[in-house]
């Protein structure tokens, strides 16, 4: 005979059940009707080799990875009207910028795993445009040359982790919402080419308030059944430049920082659970215990200890938070402008140069001289916008799920000008002497300023000794002088891309524009409000004044700039970067139109070229790692440095303790979904991870020593304002070199412990 209690909690599971039923049921009904959709979000880690490694974005032959500032991650979202029908993936990578060829690589793994279910056409792969990742993993020569060549630990961290984000949101798929919200940021970004923007019709710049795009637009993820949100996607346009050619430490710059904030906001707000310490034990007390804890000297571990130390550990239901780029071009984070490194008076407003030398104008973050501070503050700038979006957003997205896809062959597109009367043609790829300078945001070579069209003898003749371009090309291009003829280049393989995509995919009433490349601010406008007239004019009022255009930059593969046809004229860095000459732009334009309108009438469209797999002929010149073994008498993991006690006996917030390890290079095993560094505090008798190598508060460094050849891991911990009294120690983990005759092996080793007050 069953108890009343039985009874009764028999009858609530059946009232709990019925509840979901409903709110599942409804869920199905909404898409049946076309208003609800299936939503999955996912992310992995991509941090790539932290030792040794180029990267890529300043093209700065001295800056090669030497430690972890924060883990790099790529972050997907699908939607889909149906288990089998319509359905795009976004992917959002904190890396500088897409691939051609992890693209080719990773929808051949798509195929694999899915068959026809994502392919070109309806999978994007984004970048952030972080200059803090390794680079060598794009195939064309240009983009590989200060990396030495094609990296293949780099490509095989970013394609692995772009599948398994892919794999996870796709397994994650359930009934949910989208919610679609916008608003600006403030001083986040300013323009770096003010000059060239000027350029641009004095009645089309009238139009808009800013010479910078401030508008960020964002999704909000929701979980039907239990209301519960799983994730948020915004676009907003600033370089991921916050952290200088200097900066040696993997990072993802501002956009990765806000990332990392809007996620530990979510959790933190959406847990009651916390990590504390005995907040009743006295100062003394701490003090006394901490002296008691030793540094554990080098010790073998497994292959997944530090998969076990990591405080987020990523099983697939994780919050995901993504900033996705935009029309970047000619945007900067450095927001206080641009100095003379030696006079610190502005620099010349056309060149961006101090006494004709670009190398001495440099822009300034908002926490100048501190680049790690500017990298916080515009991430959070974009974190605090992004939380308030995603807190009021109320307006949802429903209608159909398409997209468009198309290879061109940008180096010969016909493109017949607005009047009609003029047709033109886009140009082989080359680069002008203003690309050789620089940006305020990174200076260039000696010798070159932006807006130069002259090359001094010198330049000319190493030009030429590589190509010198043909009559064609040198009329094609100007008033661009031909710096690096990259287009007609093919020795030992092509330097530039010429078959590029461009794409369109939609979500109800938002299109999101994947172009390849960094469009400047009035480029992105002009591409932007074409697109939306075309949808308009061409569909039977699906489309109108309330339909939401994002362009969505560095996407799908790289092909640097486009600046408006006026801006080309003054040729500072973005227009001598505008590969296919001075009607790139109109090109675009042309092209996206015919996307627009086949996409407003229900056409399909021809899929065009494809792009080439150049894999089997990429030069790999980086040297192997170093720093195979520890020194005599010594294991990996070992102290070098224990940590140095204050006098006063603790450490106090905002103080920064710091202890080094003998430590193998950390190309040797990436520890993906891993960490390299934590910071554990002493709770009772265990310790217990708080921090790790994903926290904006904890830096892993590496180097070795070039006579010695031994590796040492420093691991800085800047004790957070809001983190608790106790005792504390350092921790690292790495993995020795394998073998042929043996695998891996993995140690770890903890520093002596310490009191934080």
């Amino acid at each position: 005979m069953k108890t009343r209690s039985k009874i009764q909690e028999q009858h609530s599971s059946l009232f709990s059940s019925l509840i979901i039923m409903i709110i599942v049921g409804i869920g199905v009904i909404r898409r049946c009707n076309g208003e609800g959709y299936l939503i999955g979000v996912g992310s992995y880690d991509m941090t790539g080799p932290a030792a040794e490694v180029n990267m890529m974005g300043y093209a700065n032959m001295d800056q090669s990875t030497a430690g972890v500032h924060f883990r790099l991650r790529a972050r997907t979202f699908i939607v889909a009207e149906s288990s089998q029908g319509p359905r795009f993936a976004f992917v959002n990578l904190d890396a500088g910028m897409a691939s051609q060829l992890v693209n080719i690589k990773v929808l051949d793994k798509l195929k694999s795993r899915f068959g026809d279910l994502y392919t070109e056409e309806n999978v994007a792969i984004s970048g952030i445009h972080t200059h803090a990742g390794p680079g060598g993993y794009l195939q064309y020569l240009v983009y590989s040359i200060t990396s030495l060549g094609f990296v293949q630990q780099s490509f095989d961290a970013i394609v692995n982790a772009i599948e398994q984000s892919i794999v996870q949101a796709h397994h994650n798929l359930k009934p949910g919402s989208v919610f679609i919200n916008e608003g600006d940021v403030v001083n986040a970004g300013i323009n770096r080419s003010p000059s060239a923007y000027l350029l641009n019709p004095a009645e089309e710049r009238a139009r808009y308030p800013s010479n910078v795009d401030t508008l960020m637009t964002l999704l909000k993820f929701v979980d039907d059944a239990s209301g519960k949100s799983v994730g948020a996607f915004s676009w907003f346009a600033t370089h991921g430049t916050s952290m200088s050619k200097n900066n040696l430490l993997i990072s993802g710059d501002n956009k990765g920082a806000a990332a990392r904030f809007f996620e530990d906001w979510f959790s933190s707000s959406s847990s009651s659970s916390t990590t504390s310490a005995d907040s009743s034990a006295s100062l003394l007390s701490l003090i006394k215990k901490a002296q008691s804890m030793k540094a554990t000297g080098g010790k073998l571990c497994g292959k997944t200890s530090s998969r076990e130390s990591k405080v987020r550990k990523n099983n697939g239901s994780l919050f995901v938070g993504a900033f996705c780029q935009s029309n970047v071009g000619d945007v900067t984070p450095n927001v206080l402008g641009a100095f003379c490194a030696d006079s610190g008076r502005p620099c010349d407003f056309n060149h961006s140069s101090c006494h004709g030398n670009d190398l001495l104008c440099l822009g300034r973050g908002p926490g100048y001289p501190d680049e790690i501070l500017s990298t916080k503050i515009i991430g959070e700038r974009q974190f605090q916008k992004a939380a308030h979006l995603f807190t009021t957003a109320t307006q949802q997205l429903t209608g159909t799920i398409d997209y468009r896809h198309v290879y061109l062959n940008f180096t010969d597109i016909e493109v017949e000008l607005l009047d009609g009367n003029k047709k033109v043609k886009t140009c082989p790829a080359a680069l002008g002497p203003g690309f050789a300078a620089g940006t305020t945001d990174g200076p260039g070579a000696f010798g070159f300023q932006q807006g130069d069209t002259k090359i001094n003898k010198l330049w000319r003749k190493l030009r030429d000794a590589l190509k010198k371009p043909t009559p064609y090309q040198v009329d094609c291009q100007k008033p661009k002088t031909v710096l690096l003829d990259t287009g007609e280049m093919f020795v030992p393989y092509a330097w530039a891309p010429a078959i590029l995509p461009i794409q369109m995919l939609r979500l109800g009433k938002l299109i999101i524009l994947s172009v390849p490349g960094e469009f400047t601010t009035m480029a992105g406008r002009r591409l932007r409000e074409a697109v939306k007239e075309t949808l308009i004019s061409n569909s039977n009022g699906e489309f109108d004044d309330e339909t939401h255009i994002v362009i969505a930059g560095l996407t799908n593969t790289y092909s640097q700039y486009i600046a408006t046809f006026e801006e080309y004229a003054q040729q500072r860095y973005e227009a001598a970067s505008t590969l296919y000459g001075p009607h790139t732009l109109s090109a675009y334009i042309q092209e996206f139109e015919k996307l627009a309108k086949a996409m407003a009438k229900g056409e399909q469209i021809t899929k065009g070229p494809s792009p080439p797999d150049l894999s089997s002929v990429q030069l790999r010149l980086l040297l192997e790692p170093t720093g195979d073994l520890p020194p005599p008498h010594t294991n990996f993991g070992d102290m070098k440095q224990d940590i140095i006690i204050p006098k006063s006996g603790s450490f106090k917030k905002g103080d920064r303790p710091i202890a080094t390890f003998w430590s193998a290079n950390p190309r040797y095993d990436l520890l993906t979904e891993g960490t390299f560094a934590v910071v554990e505090l002493l709770q009772g008798k265990h310790w217990v991870p708080v921090y790790d190598d994903d926290d904006f508060c904890l830096f892993f460094k590496w180097k070795v020593d070039n006579i010695t050849l031994y590796g040492t891991a420093t691991i800085e911990w800047e004790i957070p304002r809001d983190a608790d009294s106790g005792v504390y120690r350092l921790r690292h983990f790495g993995s020795s070199k394998k073998t042929k005759d043996s695998p891996n092996i993995y140690f770890t080793g903890a520093s002596s412990g310490f009191a934080v007050s």
